[in-house]
């Protein structure tokens, strides 16, 4: 499976006979229709005026798409019948994703889910605070002098996976291998199957958790290897399946919301003055850039027929729950693809809903926060490189393909990591 190439007619799936023909939409997800004028653009096409709350593709072995954020919410709340078993698309991949908790559902989720919760949750996010600031402070201190960067390679990419393997004790030199196999399982171009990338991380992680085993540390690694479900020690390949739900989390999708909002700024100065102005509505400002540039769209598997919003829907089948859909949906936010720092109330499922709501937000609100506040102070007036064609692409999660930006360094400010 590419993500480059529009899928030939040959390759649809064939309709089954439970769909109905005027539910079916032409949208493949690696390769949305339109993604050239912005990934947010090509998914708002299931929101147009006519488009039903729920349709079907014949894309990627043919599956259901919520389009709506109350339809997405539900689905997502209801682990009876939409189950987190084969959580991503086409089915192949889904069947093949076993990382945990997020392949599991209640009650059995929510042991695992404790365990995984200690190693990201807000206290540990609060002693990483004076560390998340200094990489983002020697980074963009690094990249200011230098009056141009490629966003994506010089920041995006260090800064979230500095602090994740910060977090997890990894050596800096493997970052490389392990962003590769997380861009494999999450926008494969080809090279690999899903079960390969995961194979190959699992090959990676087993010396590592087996030391861990043996001699634990204070790391986000050791606590999941000599941790307990259920009063018991978890076995090696459940240690294999948190810790690599952890990592392809902690490599991919804060980067790739960075580029985006990097690319919005660089092409919104009175946004970007706003935030230089106020730098104190920067929190409310995260919000509202996770609201319009959400990137996560991962499905279900139906447990049995159900019927939802009128819709029949039969076991085996997939559905597409688009979680970035949820913020672009204008009756869950007015003029939704206009950026309102100001806007009153912002609904969102970026991070996910109900009993899988991402375990590490509080650590993405952070490295979203830090990069802007620490960004801005510095290097306050910047744009897109002259002559750049920006592109993005679809997966499971979105992702700007390159962003390089330029500024004149005479308007840009040395300052010290405060407080430390």
């Amino acid at each position: 499976m590419t993500t480059t190439e529009i899928t030939p007619a040959s390759s649809l799936a064939p309709l089954p006979p439970h769909v109905p023909q005027e539910l079916v939409f032409d949208f493949d997800m690696y390769n949305p229709e339109g993604v050239a004028d912005g990934v947010h653009e090509a998914y708002a096409r299931l929101q147009a005026p006519g488009v039903p709350d729920v349709v079907w593709t014949r894309h990627n072995g043919g599956h259901w798409i919520a389009t709506r954020g109350q339809l997405i919410r539900g689905a997502l709340e209801d682990t009876k019948h939409f189950s987190s078993e084969c959580p991503f698309i086409p089915r192949e991949v889904g069947e093949a994703y076993d990382f945990i908790p997020t392949s599991m559902d209640p009650p059995d989720q929510r042991k695992f889910r404790a365990l995984v919760s200690v190693t990201v949750g807000m206290p540990v996010v609060d002693k990483m605070e004076p560390r998340i600031q200094a990489l983002a402070v020697e980074l963009i201190e690094r990249l200011r002098p230098l009056g141009q960067c490629s966003f994506t390679k010089d920041f995006a990419e260090p800064f979230p996976i500095g602090i994740f393997f910060m977090l997890a004790d990894l050596p800096d030199k493997d970052i490389p291998y392990l962003k590769n196999l997380a861009d494999q399982m999450t926008r494969p171009d080809g090279s690999m199957t899903f079960a390969e990338a995961r194979d190959a991380l699992y090959e990676y992680l087993g010396p590592i958790v087996d030391a861990r085993m043996l001699a634990p540390g204070d790391d986000a690694i050791s606590k999941i290897a000599s941790g307990k479900v259920d009063g018991r020690p978890v076995s090696k390949y459940e240690a294999l399946r948190m810790t690599g739900l952890l990592l392809v989390g902690g490599v991919d999708t804060v980067i790739n919301f960075l580029a985006f909002c990097m690319q919005f700024l660089a092409q919104s100065p009175e946004h970007r003055q706003e935030l230089i102005d106020h730098p104190e509505r920067i929190p409310a400002a995260t919000e509202e850039l996770l609201r319009r540039f959400g990137l996560v769209a991962d499905g279900r598997i139906l447990t049995s027929d159900f019927e939802f919003q009128g819709v029949q829907m039969k076991k085996g089948d997939q559905i597409l729950l688009p979680q970035l859909l949820t913020g672009l949906d204008e009756r869950e936010n007015a003029c939704p693809m206009h950026v309102d720092f100001s806007r009153k109330k912002v609904s969102h499922t970026i991070f996910g809903h109900g009993v899988h709501l991402c375990l590490g937000q509080h650590l993405a609100r952070r490295e979203i926060i830090a990069t802007l506040t620490e960004w801005l102070a510095r290097i306050p007036q910047f744009s897109i490189a002259p002559g750049a064609t920006i592109g993005h692409q679809g997966g499971i999660v979105s992702s700007v393909r390159n962003l390089p930006l330029v500024w004149d360094v005479a308007t840009t400010k040395s300052i010290a990591a405060s407080g430390l």
